[in-house]
């Protein structure tokens, strides 16, 4: 076996795990720039969330809601608390008229799901970015090994150590940007959990 399968197989002394594995056991089905193990989802269905009028036949847009508007803005905010969020969105549904509760409620919903649905994508997208630089990062560091080899060899004793130093840099890297990786993984799942709990804190007021 070569040094560089041996690397990348995990088991020589600068230990770099096998593309599969470094970029976490993908689910089945998933792209191949999809590293993470939770199911990739690509866009949110409405209709398996709200079970409201469709939003697609309100007349009036959020955004122009004067009590809507902003209250979309202050329950998907990062500054927000999921806490502080839920309060402000169960006020709101408490206090609706009952005519009006459809119609305000759909609104609301309509807001806090594109709101939601649009930070979701971009977070999808950063991670598929994400995990094609980690796979770009391993090439490169093969490139380092067959050079290390190469250094062996020939018994280049300066160039052996550069070469050990420089993987074992890059490896910290890779390991520190895999942290971020599995972290990144998780904003998916919470953001559309955000959303249902958001949906739930409307539906003591509706009948």
């Amino acid at each position: 076996m070569s040094m560089r399968n041996w690397i990348f197989a995990g088991v020589a002394i600068f230990s770099i795990a096998a593309p599969g594995a470094a970029l976490a056991q993908r689910a089945a089905g998933g792209p191949p720039d999809w590293p993470c193990v939770q199911r990739l989802v690509p866009e949110l269905s409405a209709s398996a969330i709200w079970r409201g009028p469709a939003i697609d036949s309100l007349d009036k847009k959020w955004w122009s809601d004067s009590e809507i508007g902003p209250l979309v803005r202050f329950a998907v905010a990062r500054a927000t608390s999921q806490e502080d969020a839920l309060a402000r969105v169960s006020a709101f549904a408490q206090q609706m008229p009952e005519e009006e509760k459809d119609t305000r409620l759909t609104m609301l919903f309509s807001g806090l799901f594109e709101k939601i649905s649009t930070e979701r994508t971009r977070t999808i997208d950063k991670i598929r970015s994400y995990s094609r630089g980690q796979v770009r990062q391993l090439e490169a560091i093969g490139t380092i090994v067959d050079d290390l080899e190469a250094a062996r060899s020939a018994e280049d004793a300066e160039k052996i150590a550069r070469l050990e130093q420089e993987i074992f840099w890059e490896k910290r890297l890779f390991d520190s940007r895999q942290a971020s990786l599995r972290a990144l993984c998780e904003q998916p799942y919470l953001l559309e959990e955000r959303l249902s709990r958001l949906v739930r804190a409307m539906q003591p007021a509706k009948k």
